[in-house]
Protein backbone atom coordinates (compact mmCIF):
# COMPACT_ATOMS: atom_id res chain seq x y z
CA UNK A 1 0.00 0.00 0.00
CA UNK A 2 0.77 3.28 -0.74
CA UNK A 3 0.96 5.72 2.01
CA UNK A 4 -1.50 5.52 5.29
CA UNK A 5 -4.55 4.16 4.91
CA UNK A 6 -7.75 6.67 5.92
CA UNK A 7 -8.26 5.16 9.23
CA UNK A 8 -4.73 5.68 10.03
CA UNK A 9 -4.71 9.26 9.50
CA UNK A 10 -3.25 11.27 12.69
CA UNK A 11 -5.45 13.71 14.42
CA UNK A 12 -2.75 16.38 14.93
CA UNK A 13 -2.97 19.46 12.38
CA UNK A 14 -1.70 19.76 8.99
CA UNK A 15 -0.93 22.58 6.95
CA UNK A 16 -1.14 23.98 2.93
CA UNK A 17 1.16 26.91 1.80
CA UNK A 18 1.14 28.26 -1.39
CA UNK A 19 1.90 31.54 -3.36
CA UNK A 20 -0.82 32.64 -5.61
CA UNK A 21 -0.44 35.24 -8.60
CA UNK A 22 -1.42 38.69 -7.45
CA UNK A 23 -4.06 38.59 -9.80
CA UNK A 24 -7.92 37.68 -9.73
CA UNK A 25 -7.14 34.20 -11.12
CA UNK A 26 -5.90 33.59 -7.79
CA UNK A 27 -9.53 33.36 -6.34
CA UNK A 28 -10.56 29.69 -7.71
CA UNK A 29 -7.34 28.72 -6.83
CA UNK A 30 -6.84 29.36 -3.41
CA UNK A 31 -11.18 27.86 -3.26
CA UNK A 32 -9.78 24.44 -4.48
CA UNK A 33 -7.00 24.53 -2.76
CA UNK A 34 -9.62 24.89 0.37
CA UNK A 35 -11.73 22.42 -0.94
CA UNK A 36 -9.93 20.03 -1.21
CA UNK A 37 -7.91 20.12 2.29
CA UNK A 38 -11.19 20.12 4.21
CA UNK A 39 -11.97 17.52 2.06
CA UNK A 40 -9.23 15.24 3.61
CA UNK A 41 -10.37 15.17 6.92
CA UNK A 42 -13.96 13.32 7.91
CA UNK A 43 -14.41 16.39 10.52
CA UNK A 44 -13.47 19.33 9.45
CA UNK A 45 -15.15 22.71 9.41
CA UNK A 46 -17.72 23.51 6.76
CA UNK A 47 -16.28 23.77 3.14
CA UNK A 48 -18.65 26.16 1.83
CA UNK A 49 -18.31 28.81 4.05
CA UNK A 50 -14.38 28.29 4.35
CA UNK A 51 -14.50 28.70 0.44
CA UNK A 52 -16.37 31.77 0.47
CA UNK A 53 -14.49 33.87 3.01
CA UNK A 54 -11.12 32.68 1.63
CA UNK A 55 -11.87 33.98 -1.81
CA UNK A 56 -13.08 37.37 0.15
CA UNK A 57 -9.62 37.38 1.39
CA UNK A 58 -7.30 36.48 -1.83
CA UNK A 59 -10.06 38.78 -4.23
CA UNK A 60 -9.21 41.87 -0.93
CA UNK A 61 -5.49 41.11 -1.16
CA UNK A 62 -5.44 41.47 -5.26
CA UNK A 63 -7.76 44.19 -5.34
CA UNK A 64 -6.35 46.44 -2.47
CA UNK A 65 -2.62 45.69 -2.44
CA UNK A 66 -0.36 47.31 -4.89
CA UNK A 67 2.52 45.58 -7.10
CA UNK A 68 2.62 42.35 -9.00
CA UNK A 69 4.56 40.00 -6.45
CA UNK A 70 2.53 36.87 -5.53
CA UNK A 71 0.35 36.43 -2.55
CA UNK A 72 0.48 33.31 -0.24
CA UNK A 73 -2.10 31.36 0.79
CA UNK A 74 -1.98 29.30 4.27
CA UNK A 75 -4.34 26.41 5.20
CA UNK A 76 -4.23 24.98 8.74
CA UNK A 77 -6.54 21.90 9.87
CA UNK A 78 -6.60 21.49 13.60
CA UNK A 79 -8.47 19.49 15.39
CA UNK A 80 -10.65 22.21 16.52
CA UNK A 81 -11.59 23.21 13.08
CA UNK A 82 -9.51 25.16 10.46
CA UNK A 83 -7.87 28.88 10.26
CA UNK A 84 -6.64 30.63 6.94
CA UNK A 85 -4.36 32.91 6.44
CA UNK A 86 -3.60 35.14 2.97
CA UNK A 87 -0.44 36.69 3.17
CA UNK A 88 0.14 40.19 1.59
CA UNK A 89 2.75 43.12 0.77
CA UNK A 90 0.85 45.47 1.83
CA UNK A 91 1.64 46.44 6.07
CA UNK A 92 -1.68 48.18 6.58
CA UNK A 93 -4.59 47.03 8.43
CA UNK A 94 -7.58 45.29 6.61
CA UNK A 95 -10.23 48.01 6.68
CA UNK A 96 -12.52 47.35 9.48
CA UNK A 97 -12.36 44.28 9.97
CA UNK A 98 -11.80 43.60 13.57
CA UNK A 99 -14.14 46.79 14.06
CA UNK A 100 -17.56 47.18 13.34
CA UNK A 101 -17.88 49.31 9.98
CA UNK A 102 -20.50 52.51 10.75
CA UNK A 103 -23.73 52.07 9.32
CA UNK A 104 -25.44 49.15 6.94
CA UNK A 105 -22.93 48.81 3.17
CA UNK A 106 -24.71 50.46 0.90
CA UNK A 107 -26.79 48.02 -0.86
CA UNK A 108 -25.93 49.53 -4.62
CA UNK A 109 -23.00 49.06 -4.10
CA UNK A 110 -20.72 46.30 -5.43
CA UNK A 111 -18.43 46.32 -2.98
CA UNK A 112 -18.31 46.45 0.97
CA UNK A 113 -19.50 43.27 2.30
CA UNK A 114 -16.49 40.50 2.68
CA UNK A 115 -14.98 41.74 5.88
CA UNK A 116 -18.55 42.22 7.25
CA UNK A 117 -19.23 38.39 5.73
CA UNK A 118 -15.19 37.55 7.37
CA UNK A 119 -17.13 39.19 10.98
CA UNK A 120 -19.96 37.33 10.50
CA UNK A 121 -19.36 33.76 9.46
CA UNK A 122 -15.87 33.02 10.97
CA UNK A 123 -15.71 31.90 14.87
CA UNK A 124 -12.86 34.78 14.92
CA UNK A 125 -10.75 36.41 12.54
CA UNK A 126 -7.93 39.13 12.49
CA UNK A 127 -4.76 40.44 10.64
CA UNK A 128 -0.92 40.25 12.19
CA UNK A 129 2.10 41.88 10.79
CA UNK A 130 4.47 39.82 8.98
CA UNK A 131 8.10 40.24 7.98
CA UNK A 132 6.61 40.96 4.55
CA UNK A 133 3.80 42.73 4.67
CA UNK A 134 0.40 41.62 6.61
CA UNK A 135 -1.76 38.23 7.20
CA UNK A 136 -5.27 38.37 7.59
CA UNK A 137 -6.96 34.98 8.81
CA UNK A 138 -10.20 33.87 9.92
CA UNK A 139 -10.88 30.24 11.97
CA UNK A 140 -14.05 27.89 11.17
CA UNK A 141 -14.87 25.52 13.88
CA UNK A 142 -15.39 21.71 13.20
CA UNK A 143 -18.66 20.36 12.19
CA UNK A 144 -19.97 17.55 14.01
CA UNK A 145 -20.15 14.51 11.98
CA UNK A 146 -23.95 13.98 10.54
CA UNK A 147 -25.63 10.83 11.74
CA UNK A 148 -26.90 8.56 8.98
CA UNK A 149 -30.24 7.57 8.55
CA UNK A 150 -30.36 3.52 9.36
Amino acid sequence: MNGPALQDRPAASASWRIALPHTVAAVPVARALVRTALAELEQSADSDTAELLTAELVANAVEHTAGSGPIELVVELLPSGCQVEVHDPDPAPPGNLTRPAVGEPDPWQEHGRGLLLIRALSSSCGHRLTDSGKAVWFRLPVIPAQRKPT
